[in-house]
C-alpha cells in the first residue's frame, strides 16, 4: 500500500474518533464476552499495557476484579482517553493497583515511548492487549512494524492477546460496506480484506449521524504470517461476540526467544526450499 493511501485511511479513522468519540464510547459500556473469557486466564497480578483502550471499560473491570500491579491504557483519541479517566476516577482505588492512561498513536514510529517510566523498578511487562485495534491499521508494513515493536517490549514468554473483527459473519455489518470511490480510491489502491464501513448512532435527543471507518478483514493465514514475522507463536484462538458468537477472532500469542525465532525462520526457509 502506498504511503498516500495509508495516510488517507489513518486520517479517516482519526476524524471518526474525533467526531464520534462520545457516541462511540456510549456503545461500549459492556465488555464483550470474548474479553471476559480472556480475563479468566490472565493472572490477578502483573503489569499489562492495553493498546486502543478506548473509553476505559476494561480498565474499570480491571479495578472491579481487584487486580494488582499496573494497567496502562494507550489510545490515540483524547476524547476516549478523557472518557476512560473519568470512568476510572469515579471508582474507589484498589490498593496495590496502578491504573494509568497515555496518549499514543500506533501509526507513529515513536508510540512506544508512552510506556517509558511507568514500570516499577525491577518489573517487566507481563503482556499486551489489543482488542479490536489492529484491523484499523492500514497496510501490511505498518501492522508488521507495530507487532515488531510490541514483541520488543515484551520479555521472552510474554503474551500478546488481541481480537479482530470477523464481520463476514455479520449480515448487518456486511450491509454497511461502501465502495472505495466514496473516498476517491480504487480497489487497486487497497489490500485484500480492506473494507470501508459506515457507522450510525445517535445520542439521546440527537439525530442520527453517519461516520466512515477503515477496517481490515484478517484471514487466519495472514495473522499466522504476521505472528511468525514478528517473533510470536500462536498459542490458542477462539471466536466470540455478536449474535452468532463469531463477530471477533481472539488469539493469544507467545513472545519467542532468539533461539526459537531463528529455528522457526530456518524451518520456514527449509520448507520453502523443498517446495
Amino acid at each position: 500500500m502506498n504511503p498516500a493511501t495509508v495516510s488517507s485511511l489513518l486520517a479517516l479513522n482519526r476524524r471518526f474518533y474525533q467526531d464520534f468519540g462520545a457516541s462511540f464510547a456510549a456503545t461500549r459500556r459492556r465488555l464483550q464476552p470474548g474479553v471476559r473469557r480472556i480475563l479468566q486466564h490472565i493472572p490477578g497480578a502483573g503489569c499489562w499495557f492495553d493498546l486502543g483502550c478506548g473509553g476505559g471499560r476494561l480498565a474499570c473491570q480491571w479495578i472491579g476484579e481487584g487486580r494488582q500491579g499496573l494497567y496502562l491504557g494507550l489510545d490515540f483519541s483524547p476524547v476516549l482517553l478523557a472518557e476512560a479517566q473519568a470512568a476510572v476516577s469515579a471508582l474507589p482505588p484498589t490498593p496495590g493497583l496502578e491504573v494509568r492512561f497515555e496518549l499514543a498513536d500506533l501509526s507513529q514510529p515513536g508510540w512506544a515511548t508512552a510506556l517509558e517510566g511507568h514500570l516499577p523498578a525491577g518489573a517487566r511487562w507481563d503482556g499486551a492487549l489489543a482488542f479490536a485495534v489492529l484491523h484499523h491499521l492500514p497496510g501490511w508494513e505498518l501492522r508488521q512494524r507495530v507487532m515488531q515493536q510490541v514483541h520488543d517490549l515484551l520479555p521472552v514468554g510474554g503474551r500478546f492477546i488481541h481480537s479482530e473483527w470477523q464481520f463476514q459473519h455479520s449480515p448487518r455489518l456486511l450491509g454497511r460496506r461502501l465502495p472505495w470511490s466514496r473516498l476517491g480510491l480504487e480497489e487497486t489502491d487497497l489490500e485484500e480484506g480492506d473494507t470501508l464501513l459506515d457507522w450510525r448512532h445517535a445520542l439521546p435527543g440527537q439525530p442520527q449521524k453517519v461516520g466512515l471507518r477503515y477496517v481490515h478483514l484478517f484471514s487466519r493465514e495472514e495473522l499466522a504470517r504476521l505472528a511468525n514475522e514478528s517473533g510470536f507463536t500462536i498459542l490458542e484462538e477462539f471466536e466470540s461476540d455478536g449474535k452468532e458468537g463469531r463477530l471477533a477472532l481472539y488469539q493469544v500469542w507467545l513472545r519467542q526467544g532468539p533461539e526459537e525465532r531463528n529455528h522457526r525462520f530456518a524451518q520456514i526457509n527449509t520448507e520453502s526450499t523443498l517446495k
